[in-house]
């Protein structure tokens, strides 16, 4: 506070420009980017950023048999179950996107994934 030439206090008004922002949290952060992602779904908000990613197909016997394993090896190896695996490759369900994109490096990089399975255990 200052103090005027008649005795009376004053108070100092900050410069606005000078105000520093009040920081977001976190929660406030997925909560603001949730109402913009369900807006968009409503065609309410055209100014959101939307990223898509392609999620490639893969064909997990065709990955498989060019590393030459059985569905049991391939399995064990890379940490699937193996009814799973018989189950995509009999075309009974598919892998989701998460692993499809898993199954992706696998094709061609299996030894990248073989690696961090390794120092992961």
């Amino acid at each position: 506070m200052l103090t005027n030439t008649k005795g009376q206090s004053k108070r100092r008004v900050k410069n606005p420009a000078r105000v520093p922002k009040k920081h977001r949290t976190v929660g406030s952060r997925i909560i603001e980017g949730l109402e913009e992602a369900i807006a968009w779904t409503r065609g309410e908000n055209n100014d959101v950023r939307v990223t898509l990613v392609h999620v490639p197909k893969v064909n997990v016997r065709e990955v498989r048999t060019s590393m030459g394993l059985s569905q049991a090896q391939f399995a064990t190896k890379f940490g699937f179950p193996p009814a799973t695996l018989r189950n995509w490759e009999q075309g009974r369900s598919r892998p989701d996107a998460p692993t499809r994109v898993l199954l992706a490096v696998i094709a061609k990089h299996p030894e990248a994934v073989e690696d961090v399975l390794r120092k992961a255990s």
